[in-house]
C-alpha cells in the first residue's frame, strides 16, 4: 500500500500487470528516447512499477544473467524481446554468462523494468 499522503492509489496485482503491459507500449512506441514526448510518461509509470516490484516482487539475490532470466520469465519475455541488448545472439551470450552486459545495456534494462542498475552488476 502507498504511503497515506500518496497521490496513487493502491494496485492489485491485475493493474500491476496493466501498468507493465503499458510501459512495454511505450517503450515500443520509442518512449524510452528521453527526447520522445511520451519519455516523462515512462518515467513515471517505469518508479511506480519499481515501487511494486520492490514491495511484492523482491529480486532475487542472484548474478545478472539470473535476475536477468528472471525479469525476463516475469515479464513473458523471449530472448528476441530485449533490443535494450542487442540480437537475440547476444542476449543469450549474456544469460549463459558469456557476455557481461555494459553500462548503456545495463540502463537500458533499468529502465525497462523499473528496478535499480545494481541489479544488473
Amino acid at each position: 500500500m502507498p504511503p497515506r499522503n500518496s497521490p496513487f492509489p493502491a494496485w492489485a496485482e491485475r493493474d500491476y500487470d496493466a501498468a507493465v503491459d503499458a510501459m512495454n507500449a511505450l517503450i515500443d512506441a520509442g518512449a524510452g528516447n528521453e527526447d520522445h514526448p511520451l519519455a516523462c510518461l515512462l518515467a513515471i509509470l517505469g518508479d511506480r512499477i519499481g515501487a511494486y516490484d520492490a514491495r511484492h516482487h523482491a529480486l532475487p539475490d542472484a548474478a545478472p544473467a539470473q535476475v536477468l532470466a528472471w525479469l525476463m520469465g516475469r515479464h513473458g519475455l523471449r530472448q528476441g524481446d530485449l533490443p535494450e541488448i542487442g540480437s537475440q545472439g547476444v542476449v543469450s551470450e549474456v544469460l549463459s554468462g558469456k557476455r557481461a552486459l555494459n553500462a548503456g545495456q545495463v540502463r537500458r534494462l533499468s529502465d525497462r523494468f523499473g528496478v535499480g542498475p545494481s541489479a544488473f552488476l
